[in-house]
């Protein structure tokens, strides 16, 4: 899989998780708030996420999002959290193995892209058979040391 961006590879670790089973749209919000955000402070938020304190604010995919104290229209995208927060520890991993100051490290890159669906069949009526698809999605985040 190619990333999205390129970075210098001496200052900058990436990790990828490819084929999550997670809502695109959930993963979409997600990435789009913690780009930007140094390492520790978007750990510390997707915990939140995942324990229900914090709400991803949501702009894009607004029908029938509730207002959120503090965020406006925000979810708790719990599923998610945790394969971008799984996500972000293997790319803090692999900073640590490319011995990079982790104290300076910022997301570079969060992205969320569609992965072919998966196809599965579900029984019906009269011995006949209905298809429905899981949504599949390629998680790719690359962290960069700051001077």
């Amino acid at each position: 899989m190619k990333y999205v961006i390129e970075v210098d590879e001496k200052k900058s670790a990436k990790a990828t998780y490819p084929n999550s089973p997670i809502s695109p749209r959930d993963a979409l919000e997600v990435a789009r708030t913690i780009k930007g955000m140094k390492l520790e402070d978007a750990k510390e938020f997707l915990e939140d996420v995942i324990a229900k304190k914090r709400a991803v604010p949501y702009r894009k995919f607004l029908d029938s999002v509730s207002h959120r104290k503090g965020v406006g229209s925000g979810r708790y995208p719990v599923k998610a959290a945790k394969y971008f927060l799984e996500t972000l520890k293997n790319a803090e991993n692999n900073a640590e193995f490319k011995q990079l100051d982790v104290d300076k490290l910022v997301i570079k890159s969060a992205v969320a892209n569609l992965a072919p669906p998966i196809k599965y069949y579900t029984f019906k009526a009269f011995g006949s058979s209905g298809k429905f698809y899981r949504e599949r999605v390629h998680i790719q985040i690359i962290l960069e040391e700051l001077e």
